[in-house]
């Protein structure tokens, strides 16, 4: 009797708690569970599943759920690129909206040739890393580290870093905009594909100043403005900029550019 009330009846106890708190949980999971469509399940497999957040929303589970829930447009996930606004469409019986193909562009062109380092760095070999030490190590502050912090997070092995800065190749990139969060210098930038020309230069420094500091810096000399037929270039602060609703892809600027700094697209394949 000793032992069934000590080491017995308790065990007994306790399988049946266990086995109540089980049935309970199995019988709350069926009253209390969330009905999930099935559409956001179908359009998440469809989707690369890069969580890149490029659709503005937080993962690809998240832009799922606001196309089927708040009618989000099917043509939100970049790196899917038509072939997911197809998918989609499908599962949602939508029309597939255009999908403009968008590669990543880095503003910079100050290249080991360039542009000289202000000292020799010898920490963590990291943009953010040097960015951390006087702006950088090159007398450029603005410029690319060439440490590439964008080549290290892109999936598509589309970045290298030539003579010391960063190069996208457009035809591997899917615009999933992770090496624009991975630059400290803001250097890199989302653009439609279709673009023709652009300007491979983000100093705002004084002419004279950019001059002595990059070889291939803007200069702010105003030609690109004066020559633009569309008067889709402007000089401002010290920097050439391109409006692309004005642009025509002309060269004009391109040609005219004593520095080299606004390119064709095509250069940079």
């Amino acid at each position: 009797m000793d032992i069934f009330m000590t080491y017995i009846l308790p065990f007994i106890i306790f399988a049946a708690i266990g086995a109540a708190a089980g049935a309970l949980l199995v019988v709350g999971s069926k009253f209390l569970a969330v009905k999930i469509d099935e559409r956001v399940t179908q359009i998440t497999e469809a989707l690369p599943n890069a969580n890149c957040g490029a659709c503005g929303y937080a993962g690809c589970a998240d832009y799922a759920k606001a196309v089927v829930d708040d009618g989000a447009p099917n043509n939100k996930c970049k790196p899917g690129g038509s072939e997911a606004v197809k998918k989609i469409a499908e599962i949602m019986g939508q029309e597939a909206l255009e999908a403009e193909k968008e590669v990543a562009f880095v503003r910079c062109n100050g290249c080991e040739a360039a542009v000289e380092d202000r000292y020799t760095f010898l920490g963590t070999p990291s943009c953010k890393a040097v960015e951390r030490y006087y702006n950088g190590k090159k007398n450029c502050r603005t410029g690319c580290d060439g440490y590439g912090d964008c080549a290290a997070v892109c999936d598509q092995d589309a970045i290298s870093i030539i003579n010391g800065v960063a190069v996208i190749n457009p035809s591997k990139c899917v615009a999933c905009g992770k090496c624009v969060k991975a630059c400290p210098n803001n250097l890199i930038v989302i653009h439609p594909a279709s673009q023709k020309v652009e300007v491979r230069c983000s100093s705002k420094d004084p002419g004279k100043v950019a001059r002595q500091i990059c070889q291939n810096s803007c200069i702010a000399c105003k030609i690109c403005e004066k020559k633009c037929p569309n008067g889709a270039v402007t000089v401002n602060d010290n920097h050439a900029t391109i409006d692309y609703s004005k642009c025509d892809g002309c060269g004009a600027c391109a040609a005219a550019c004593p520095r080299k700094c606004i390119i064709p697209i095509a250069q940079c394949e």
